[in-house]
């Protein structure tokens, strides 16, 4: 075996080796807080060497954040495959999506939401990143492209302000189905749409269905 398919073993493994640590960090951290775990907690429940997770991660903090971005990515994938629906359709399986992925992954969604552990500003920018790329999914749906002025932005953005609000209410109760409160979101969206009319008319709500 020559060097440079050693190499693509090894990175190969060494991806492996980093995945599994973040999925097990995962589901450490759905149920215990940040401050009480410690690295020597973290790394007996990996059955690893408290040095293999510096190794591979720098810090705790590092590794925290890891396991952050990576759970944005199951979000943001949830949320965002709609395949080749009609708009309507598409932003129905949006939101269901965004729903879906908070029901189950109720620990990850609080952290990505109300910002980390304190003040954040690294978990609050992966949250701004994953606002940027939900508000571009949804003008895509509606309006045919992801690019849309200061006031249409603005607008969705509220809107989605009022998902998060209304989304860790539901998921700290579950007294709703989730049906209902993504029909709620989506009529509420729909609401959204026509006051963005009213202010871009070239920018225009879809139909009442």
């Amino acid at each position: 075996m020559n060097e440079s398919h050693q190499r693509a073993r090894g990175t190969g493994r060494s991806a492996a080796r980093r995945a599994e640590l973040i999925a097990i960090g995962r589901k450490l951290f759905a149920d215990t807080s940040y401050d009480a775990l410690s690295m020597d907690d973290i790394a007996q429940h990996a059955g690893v060497a408290k040095g293999l997770i510096y190794y591979y991660f720098t810090s705790k903090r590092g590794y925290y954040l890891a396991i952050i971005e990576d759970s944005v990515g199951d979000l943001v994938d949830r949320a965002a495959t709609a395949g080749d629906l009609a708009p309507v359709d598409r932003v129905h399986r949006t939101v269901d999506g965004y729903l879906r992925y908070a029901e189950h992954h109720q620990a990850a969604y609080r952290t990505i939401i109300t910002g980390g552990v304190g003040f954040d500003a690294e978990v609050q920018a992966i949250r701004d990143g994953v606002r940027a790329v939900l508000i571009a999914t949804i003008a895509q749906g509606v309006y045919g492209k992801p690019e849309v002025p200061r006031v249409v932005r603005m607008a969705l953005l509220g809107w989605l302000c009022s998902v998060e609000g209304i989304t860790l209410d539901w998921i700290g109760h579950q007294e709703v189905e989730r049906s209902t409160v993504r029909a709620l979101l989506v009529r509420t969206l729909g609401e959204t749409l026509r006051v963005i009319e009213e202010f871009e008319p070239s920018y225009p709500a879809p139909p009442r269905p």
